[in-house]
């Protein structure tokens, strides 16, 4: 166990790695201009170069590359002489230092991702803990819509293998993988939040907290949860009805529930005490990647339906080419996908004791 969670924490440095050296380079060859765009139409020479100098785009890109990544370690490598490093100083940083010599210094810190071009120099992390709870609360309420009916659906087809029931659920779940989710939230939020809108006294759009009529409080609306959560959630709800019916049936089919039959046990206490479990597996798998895709597939989804999440303000840092913002938060969406990953892992050897990591 202990060699496979070193294998982990270094899997995760490197994947991490990776993620950061794409995007960053991704997004710092694309000709743009930021602080252009920080200035919008009000702006001289003098001041673009002001902001290049600050913000470090005059630099060349190796150097920005190594700035930022030394901005993301956890021990990262400073010095006295702050003429070097202009906004990279150790000012901004909430840490500990830990060694210091010939003017240089090691910081023991939170990763750094940053301040907003956009919003005023709002730090990044801010930005990510403000909009990041509402995408795992319309992630985790997507996932558990799917999970439910997705095994119950998925149990239901399986018992009525090759009957109407179970080819009707079958095409039902081909349509639902086939359709993007930003053409069914579309369309739901359309034929669900206006047309009949007086029998579902839904709205369009809206977000989990919004503010009353006069302006002053937020108010809670669970109801604005329901058309996000569930259009998020039909993709993964098709993939586990037809993993749940092939593992079940497979589980059927073992010696050991031929058994459990001839002892006379009822249909639903072979499915319940001896089948489930087994059978949760193949499911339990694609959850772990379907949860973290929800986290990043959850962008065009939010933005439809003005859900105020992490995926909304992705689209908003990409129409002004925030480049921090869409950093940081490739950097947390692509952290927690791992994360989830390995906590699946740990999960499997609960689920089946024959699963040995070393």
């Amino acid at each position: 166990m202990i060699n496979f969670l070193f294998k982990r924490v270094l899997n995760i440095f490197l994947a991490l790695f990776g993620v950061v050296t794409i995007i960053f380079f991704l997004f710092n060859i694309i000709p743009s201009d930021p602080a252009q765009m920080m200035l919008g139409q009000i702006e001289n020479k003098e001041q673009i170069k002001n902001i290049e100098k600050k913000f470090g785009f005059n630099l060349p890109i190796e150097k920005q590359y190594f700035f930022y990544l030394n901005d993301l370690s956890p021990i990262s490598i400073h010095t006295n002489d702050i003429k070097d490093f202009n906004y990279y100083d150790k000012n901004k940083y909430h840490g500990l230092v830990f060694f210091s010599a010939s003017g240089y210094f090691l910081i023991l810190k939170v990763p750094y991702l940053r301040t907003s071009y956009q919003k005023s120099g709002k730090p990044v992390f801010d930005i990510i803990k403000e909009t990041l709870p509402n995408t795992f609360i319309l992630a985790i309420s997507s996932i558990i819509i799917a999970t439910f009916f997705g095994i119950l659906l998925g149990v239901i087809s399986a018992l009525n293998k090759q009957n109407l029931t179970d080819k009707l659920l079958q095409f039902v779940c081909t349509i639902g993988m086939s359709m993007p989710s930003f053409f069914s939230a579309i369309l739901f939020s359309w034929f669900f939040g206006y047309i009949l809108t007086d029998y579902t006294n839904l709205n369009m759009t809206g977000s989990l907290f919004e503010l009353d009529d006069y302006g002053e409080v937020e108010e809670l609306k669970l109801k604005n949860l329901i058309l996000p959560a569930f259009v998020l959630g039909i993709r993964p709800l098709s993939v586990i009805i037809q993993l749940m019916r092939t593992s079940l049936i497979n589980v059927l089919n073992q010696e050991y529930i031929r058994t459990a039959k001839a002892k006379g046990l009822s249909m639903y206490k072979i499915i319940y005490s001896h089948s489930l479990k087994n059978s949760f597996n193949p499911v339990i798998t694609v959850l772990s990647g379907w949860f973290a895709s929800l986290l990043a597939g959850s962008v065009f989804v939010e933005y439809i339906f003005g859900w105020n999440g992490l995926g909304k303000e992705i689209i908003f840092a990409l129409n002004y080419m925030d480049i921090p913002v869409i950093m940081g938060s490739t950097f947390i969406i692509a952290f927690l996908f791992i994360i989830i990953n390995i906590l699946v892992d740990i999960t499997h050897l609960y689920l089946d004791p024959r699963i040995k990591y070393y």
